[in-house]
C-alpha cells in the first residue's frame, strides 16, 4: 500500500484490493445485479405503501393532499442529508431532537423578552451549530470516546438546557409571517419542500461529486488510512457534525412556525426516524457507503407510511414498533447479501489470482 497526500490511498497491482477492483471492472453489465439494486427495492415499498395509503383514503392520491402529506414530516425530511453524512463516516448523532428543541426553544424565549424575531431566529441557527460543534470536538479530539456516548451525553443535556428555560411552559405568539413559514406555499408547492428539494440537491453534489464527499466515504472505510492518506478526519468530522446541529435549528425553526410555539419536550423520537430514514435508504450503519438517491427514497417511505397510519388512526407506539421493524430489516438483508455474495467473489478473486 502506497501513501499519496492529499488524496485516497493507492493500492499496489498485486493486492486483493486491487484484484477486486480489477475483477470488478472487467465484469459485464448485469442485468440481473442491476435489478437486484436496494433502489429498487425501496421504489416498490414505495409503491405498496402509497397503494395502501389510497385504499385507505380515496382522496390520498390529489396532489393538494399529497403536500399536506408531505409537510407533516419535512421536519424530519430536512435532517436525513447531514445525518447520512454523519453515518457514512461510521458516526451517528441521537442528540438532533433536543437540539431543535433547544434552538427553537431559545428563539421563542428570546422573541418573548423583546428580541425582534430576525436577530433570533439567527440566534437559534447559532446555538444549534454550536450543539454540533460540542459534539464535533470531543469526538475529534477524545477518540476513546463513541459517537453514541457522547452524543447521548448531548441529547440528555441540550433538552435539559431547554427544559430550564421554559420548564412546562410554551412560548410563541410569533409573528404572522413567521408562522406563514411552515405552511405557507408558493403557488401550490409548500415553500419547505421547495428549501429540501434544494437541500437535496446541494448535499448531493457535494457528497457524490466533491473531495470532501470522497473524504466521508474514505473516513468510513478506513478512517486509519484516510489519516494517513492526507484527509483531514478531525476537521471533517467537526464540520460534518456543526452542519448537523445547524440544520437541526433550522428544522426545529420549521417546526416551531407549524406549531405556532415551542416546548422542551418537542420532536421527541425525531432521532429515530431520521436514522431509519437514512439505514433504510441503504447507507451502511459501518460507514463507507450508501447514495443520496436511496436516502430520498427512503425518506418518502417513512413519511409517507406514518402519515398513512396516522390516517387509519393505528396508535404512536405501533407506528414506532413499524419504523423499528423497517430499520432492522435495513440493517440485516444488506448483511445478508453481503454474507451470500461476498464468498462467491472471494472465492473467484483466488481462483483469478491462482491461474495468473
Amino acid at each position: 500500500m502506497s501513501l499519496k497526500s492529499g488524496g485516497a490511498v493507492t493500492v499496489q497491482a498485486d493486492s486483493p484490493v486491487s484484484a477486486h477492483r480489477s475483477l470488478q471492472n472487467e465484469r459485464s453489465f448485469s442485468a440481473r445485479r442491476f435489478i437486484l439494486q436496494w433502489e429498487w427495492l425501496l421504489l416498490l415499498l414505495f409503491i405498496v405503501v402509497n397503494v395502501i395509503n389510497a385504499s385507505i383514503s380515496p382522496n390520498y392520491l390529489v396532489f393538494d393532499n399529497l403536500m399536506h402529506a408531505f409537510m407533516v414530516f419535512s421536519d424530519r425530511a430536512i435532517l436525513v442529508f447531514p445525518m447520512m453524512m454523519i453515518i457514512l463516516m461510521g458516526d451517528i448523532d441521537i442528540s438532533i431532537a433536543s437540539t431543535m428543541a433547544l434552538s427553537a426553544v431559545v428563539m421563542g424565549v428570546s422573541y418573548n423578552v423583546g428580541l425582534p424575531m430576525i436577530p433570533a431566529i439567527v440566534l437559534a441557527l447559532m446555538v444549534g451549530t454550536t450543539c454540533g460543534l460540542f459534539n464535533g470536538v470531543l469526538l475529534a479530539k477524545f477518540k476513546e470516546l463513541s459517537p453514541i456516548i457522547v452524543t447521548l451525553v448531548g441529547m440528555i443535556l441540550f433538552r435539559g438546557i431547554a427544559s430550564i428555560m421554559l420548564e412546562n411552559r410554551a412560548a410563541g405568539d410569533f409573528p404572522s409571517w413567521f408562522r406563514n413559514l411552515g405552511w405557507g406555499y408558493v403557488g401550490r408547492v409548500p415553500i419547505v419542500f421547495i428549501f429540501i428539494i434544494v437541500q437535496a440537491l446541494v448535499f448531493g453534489y457535494m457528497i457524490h461529486f466533491t473531495e470532501f464527499g470522497r473524504n466521508l466515504y474514505a473516513i468510513g472505510n478506513n478512517e486509519t488510512a484516510a489519516k494517513y492518506s492526507g484527509v483531514k478526519t478531525d476537521k471533517i468530522r467537526t464540520i460534518v457534525f456543526m452542519t448537523m446541529g445547524l440544520f437541526a435549528a433550522i428544522s426545529g425553526i420549521f417546526l416551531a412556525s407549524r406549531m405556532g410555539s415551542v416546548r422542551p419536550s418537542m420532536a421527541l423520537g425525531y432521532e429515530m426516524d431520521v436514522i431509519a430514514m437514512v439505514v433504510l435508504g441503504g447507507v451502511s450503519n459501518l460507514g463507507g457507503k450508501g447514495r443520496l438517491i436511496g436516502v430520498v427514497i427512503a425518506t418518502f417511505i417513512v413519511g409517507f407510511l406514518r402519515f398513512g397510519l396516522g390516517i387509519a388512526n393505528v396508535p404512536s407506539q405501533v407506528i414506532m414498533i413499524i419504523v423499528g421493524a423497517l430499520l432492522i430489516v435495513a440493517v440485516i438483508i444488506p448483511n445478508i447479501k453481503a454474507t451470500l455474495y461476498g464468498s462467491k467473489w472471494h472465492k473467484t478473486i483466488i481462483k483469478k489470482r491462482k491461474g495468473n
